[in-house]
């Protein structure tokens, strides 16, 4: 007998005016860099025809390997990625904003703290929708890990 399979709802955290679990304010605007500035399109729609996340993870990897990538002045690569948190959807046609800063570097290693925001042309008000910890080592010319600061 075939089973139904389970379905899942996606929880997100309340708006920008809430507060975290932590009880900290989330911030109103962005810090950091800008690094990504994209349009969010219906190619990228998951089955709810909602921006699907990996689509969102993916526009802030990069953004965080241009970071990486101008932090050791070299090639860099995701070697983790921590704490993502969705805390909206985002919709087709949404402008997406990505935002990064370097919060650690370690002797190969570099933490860099990224943000997802999302603007609509209609109201221009910006929303966290995505926040995550992206952690890249930094690369030699054969691929292998070198240290970030060689000066």
């Amino acid at each position: 007998m075939a089973t139904k399979p389970s379905t899942k709802k996606v929880m997100f955290k309340k708006d920008l005016s809430a507060k975290d679990s932590s009880e900290n304010t989330l911030p109103a605007e962005p810090s950091g860099e800008l690094v990504i500035k994209t349009l969010a399109m219906p190619a990228n729609t998951n089955v709810s025809g909602d921006i699907f996340g990996g689509w969102i993870v993916s526009q802030m990897d990069i953004g965080g390997g241009i970071l990486a990538k101008q932090r050791a002045k070299s090639r860099a690569a995701t070697v983790s990625i921590d704490k993502m948190i969705f805390r909206r959807p985002v919709h087709v046609g949404d402008m997406v904003s990505c935002y990064g800063k370097v919060t650690r570097v370690g002797r190969t290693s570099m933490t860099i703290e990224m943000t997802a925001w999302t603007r609509t042309i209609e109201d221009e008000v910006l929303h966290l929708v995505t926040e995550g910890v992206f952690t890249f080592v930094a690369l030699d010319n054969k691929g292998k890990p070198h240290p970030v600061d060689r000066d």
